[in-house]
């Protein structure tokens, strides 16, 4: 693999990088081998990052046709210890002609440049178990959170307890 000329640039996504975003996430769906779960549509994406009000984020490293090679997703969460907000990563993606450019650290960097700027005190992420992206992780000082288990409700599981909300009585001053 050649390196490019120069490094990658990253910028805010805009509107005409939708496709190409989109195509990356179905990318890393079949890389995490889970394409069958990857539904993103450009027009959800669309809607997620330009809608009147959004709540997800996005930057993408582009080479030096201005063409996107990787990208970074994500939004914002809130630590009620620290008492201010922070960015979770929803993901970061790099095509694989485009990896060793740097492209991968210059987005994170850009992200943590934004912690900084707003006054956030911590990115996090998931990576999957056997990425070997946790070796770079390592390198730029990110550390596993092993004590901390997450838990997800979804599907059928989350349609029943919500059935639960809708059965409760309410009240007029809730």
């Amino acid at each position: 693999m050649s390196l490019p000329a120069q490094a990658p640039t990253i910028r805010p996504a805009r509107p005409e990088d939708v496709p190409a975003v989109v195509a990356m996430v179905h990318e890393l769906a079949d890389y995490e081998r889970a394409p069958e779960r990857c539904h993103l549509t450009e027009e959800q994406l669309t809607a997620a990052l330009f809608g009147p009000a959004p709540a997800l984020f996005g930057h993408v490293a582009a080479d030096s046709a201005d063409q996107p090679i990787g990208f970074a997703l994500w939004f914002l969460n809130f630590s009620t210890w620290e008492g201010v907000h922070g960015i979770y990563l929803e993901d970061l993606y790099v095509q694989p002609a485009a990896r060793g450019t740097g492209a991968g650290r210059l987005l994170l960097a850009t992200l943590a440049a934004i912690c900084v700027e707003r006054g956030y005190r911590r990115l996090e992420w998931w990576m999957i178990n056997w990425n070997p992206a946790g070796r770079f992780y390592a390198a730029i000082g990110a550390a596993p959170m092993d004590e901390w288990v997450p838990y997800r409700l979804a599907g059928s599981a989350l349609h029943d307890l919500a059935a639960q909300a809708a059965a409760a009585p309410t009240r007029a001053d809730a």
